[in-house]
């Protein structure tokens, strides 16, 4: 490496975090050049607490970052990169045909007050993919259909009468390395000339990547802490509702009964049983909208986007490898009328005969969940920057907004490779 030189210095540039969360976009840009970012804002006292406890070194503004004044953090420093990840509910499909909020959708105006006052050498902005289709509300709150992204497009000129090119595109975080498949929109502008790169996806579908230079995509099952127990739905001191117990049904026919691979865990992984296997999936709970609706997933595949609300549980149905000729009580009666459980139903698997004798289910912990979104393993969740412990609703909430940093890692790894290098300099 080269000796740092006072150019290199003064050549320094601030990276800034905007929106920054629990910090999954500041992680990401760690990842990516050796070092923390210099600045974070959030109006989120939670989200400030868990961003200091892992980054330090970080200069922290807990307010609005309407009420951050640029020029005045920066102390006239240059400025890198500016990331921005505005709240993206009023735009998310997901929030359905609630009324949406004019000052929440208009956060990512802040973008343009960086561009106008410092002009950062690179921007990026990550959303929700309906971000494009950001435009006027009538009085009641609802997008006026005909004019549907009139604002996206004077937001983007506004950067673009700013000095910046800019570009856009949708990514999946699984293409990146997170076992999750959570799809977001990204905006990249640059005002110094450059070429703006999208970096290639280094993960794929395992099914049609023959011939290509990508990796399988990461799987849930990489997630899961086969240590946690699981414990049995039958032994519960307050009974599971009727409806969960019918949609485990479903799920343990569609995923295990009927599927004709199912996934198997060893016991050694489970620490259930010597002689036992597991084959678990993933329930999601939602509110069904069929009479038939099962909503889950196999666990060798990524897991379905996280959001700020812990939705998924891990169901296991325990096997044992069985010899005798009476199979009992078949699973695909509703769960709740089942009285023994050491005879739920028996299935064949590669040619070899298990009987189901027992149903597990758990909640996925928050840990799990951050693993998913491709965090480290060592990322402070459960207490924030003062050691006061996190709950772990807090903890989800901050998993479920945060940017799964392979996706900052790969754009920033991309567009501004001379800050790496820079920061091997300073580290000599």
């Amino acid at each position: 490496m080269k000796q740092m030189t006072l150019n290199d210095i003064e050549n320094y540039e601030l990276i800034v975090d905007n929106f920054a969360g629990g910090g999954g976009a500041s992680v990401g840009i760690e990842m990516a050049l050796g070092r923390t970012v210099d600045i974070a804002i959030n109006h989120d006292p939670a989200a400030i607490a868990m961003h200091r406890a892992n980054h330090p070194f970080t200069k922290h503004y807990c307010e609005s970052v309407w009420e951050v004044d640029p020029v005045e953090v920066t102390k006239g420093k240059k400025v890198g990169l500016a990331w921005f990840s505005p709240d993206c509910k009023h735009f998310s499909k997901a929030k359905g045909g609630k009324p949406k909020n004019k000052k929440i959708r208009g956060l990512a105006w802040v973008a343009v007050k960086w561009a106008s006052f410092v002009k950062p050498r690179v921007i990026i902005l990550e959303n929700v993919e309906e971000f494009k289709t950001w435009g006027p509300l009538d009085e009641e709150g609802n997008v006026i259909k005909e004019k549907k992204g009139e604002t996206f497009n004077h937001f983007i000129k506004a950067l673009q009468e700013n000095g910046y090119k800019v570009e856009y595109r949708e990514l999946r975080a699984c293409d990146y390395g997170a076992q999750t498949t959570r799809k977001r929109f990204f905006l990249i502008a640059r005002s110094d000339g450059k070429r703006i790169i999208w970096t290639e996806a280094t993960y794929g579908n395992p099914e049609t990547i023959q011939g290509k230079n990508l990796k399988p995509w990461r799987t849930a099952v990489e997630i899961i802490d086969w240590s946690i127990p699981c414990p049995s739905i039958f032994n519960r001191k307050r009974p599971l509702a009727e409806n969960t117990m019918k949609r485990i049904a479903k799920g343990i026919k569609k995923f295990v009964i009927d599927n004709p691979k199912p996934y198997i865990v060893r016991s050694g992984q489970t620490g259930f049983d010597k002689d036992s296997f597991i084959t678990p999936f993933i329930l999601t709970y939602h509110t069904e909208t069929r009479e038939n609706e099962v909503r889950g997933q196999e666990l060798d595949k990524p897991i379905t986007t996280i959001d700020g609300s812990n939705r998924y549980a891990i169901v296991a149905a325990f096997l044992i490898k069985y010899y005798g000729c009476d199979i009992g009580q078949k699973l695909n009666e509703p769960l709740h009328t089942i009285t023994s459980k050491d005879r739920f139903g028996l299935i064949t698997i590669k040619n070899e005969r298990y009987k189901i004798i027992d149903i597990g289910l758990r909640m996925l912990q928050p840990r799990e969940l951050f693993n998913a979104q491709g965090f480290p393993p060592d990322y402070i969740i459960e207490k924030d920057h003062k050691d006061n412990k996190y709950p772990k609703s807090a903890q989800v909430a901050r998993c479920g907004n945060a940017v799964p940093p392979p996706f900052a890692k790969a754009l920033v790894e991309a567009n501004l490779p001379e800050l790496i290098e820079l920061n091997d300099k300073c580290a000599v």
